[in-house]
């Protein structure tokens, strides 16, 4: 699946999820005091109520920027509830990550601890792609395997590993501590990497394999506008609309291979249709010009008037048939137009050489 970073459409519940994140990591003490020492103007309250800024969502509880104004009542800097912060760094193995991975696994996949070794873990995630530069703190553009760490208050509490690539932030896998399971960090880390691919200017946010039928990955399809890749032509389609629509009624579907189908369905009733012309027309064979028949010309010079015809046990020539001299020959329903298309297939020499028996 892949979406243009830059035409990300959010929805309601996406906006809900980052400002529920924001709100509990500020606390409300530190906003009803911000709010009083830091005052908005009306405009940017009115701006920020009738429009959402994914960039500024993201990176609002922040601890770094977060506005700390000393409190003329305490003497102190005003602090918030707690602090948040996010790194981007190598894909190495650590203690907290693995113990992180394993807490994750064994609650919200309900996999016994024996089934991840330490090395089982660094082979799944953390030995990815070559990083390019491998200084994290570089402002050049960073590529392959990276972990994008959530701590909160110094501790780790979610890890996204994402491979960057220089067309795309590819979202690998997010484990996170299930202690904070009801603030959704699969739509956080999403809407973060959406902004990480517009930050970075890499345009296509990749989120992974998608089955349609797999309640856990349904949430994918609502960061809009989602494109899947299809599994024969390797173009992308839309997810909405048509493809969903398919996916709803069978497992595999293929626009691609569908679009053919309907084109060789409407080729065959064009050509149908097209023959159906042909008789409808009474089109001539000398219309078709087909390679290797004599045209209407070359049949006029041939002596079809003396051409033998056996007609009830006896041989006559053409010209005896009543009506034959007036018969136009180009007019595949009469008979001498029946007559100048055998000849104009058959040739001179067989002409001269042969009678024609017609059958009812």
């Amino acid at each position: 699946m892949r979406l243009e970073a830059t035409a990300f459409k959010s929805r309601k519940d996406q906006r809900k999820a980052i400002n529920r994140w924001n709100k509990f990591v500020l606390g409300p003490e530190y906003i009803r005091r911000a709010a009083y020492l830091c005052p908005k103007t009306r405009e940017e309250k009115k701006h920020r109520k009738c429009n959402f800024d994914l960039l500024t969502a993201v990176h609002e509880a922040e601890y770094s920027n977060v506005k700390r104004p000393i409190d003329p009542k305490t003497k102190k800097y005003l602090e918030p509830a707690h602090r948040f912060e996010v790194n981007i760094e190598g894909d190495s193995v650590s203690q907290a990550k693995y113990e992180l991975f394993l807490k994750y696994q064994t609650k919200v996949h309900k996999e016994d601890v024996s089934t991840w070794q330490q090395k089982d873990f660094k082979r799944f995630l953390c030995s990815g792609l070559k990083r390019s530069p491998a200084d994290p703190k570089s402002t050049e553009k960073k590529l392959g395997s990276w972990h994008q760490c959530y701590r909160l208050d110094g501790k780790l509490i979610a890890v996204a590993v994402l491979d960057l690539m220089p067309s795309g932030v590819s979202s690998v896998y997010i484990f996170y501590d299930p202690d904070y399971e009801q603030w959704e960090f699969g739509k956080l880390s999403a809407l973060r990497e959406i902004a990480l691919s517009i930050e970075g200017s890499y345009q296509y946010y990749y989120m992974g394999y998608y089955i349609h039928s797999c309640q856990k990955m349904r949430y994918k399809g609502s960061f809009r506008p989602q494109y899947i890749l299809d599994p024969e032509s390797h173009t992308w389609d839309p997810l909405e609309g048509e493809l969903a629509k398919k996916l709803d009624e069978r497992p595999y579907v293929s626009l691609s291979r569908d679009r053919q189908i309907v084109a060789e369905s409407t080729q065959e009733s064009a050509g149908t249709e097209a023959d159906a012309e042909i008789n409808d027309d009474e089109v001539s064979l000398f219309d078709l010009r087909m390679p290797g028949v004599l045209s209407l010309e070359e049949v006029r010079a041939l002596d079809l008037d003396h051409w033998l015809l056996l007609v009830h046990g006896s041989f006559v020539h053409m010209i005896d048939l009543v009506g034959w001299e007036t018969m136009p020959m180009d007019n595949p329903q009469s008979v001498k137009g029946i007559i100048a298309e055998l000849a104009a297939v058959l040739g001179p020499k067989t002409v001269k050489e042969s009678a024609v028996v017609l059958f009812d």
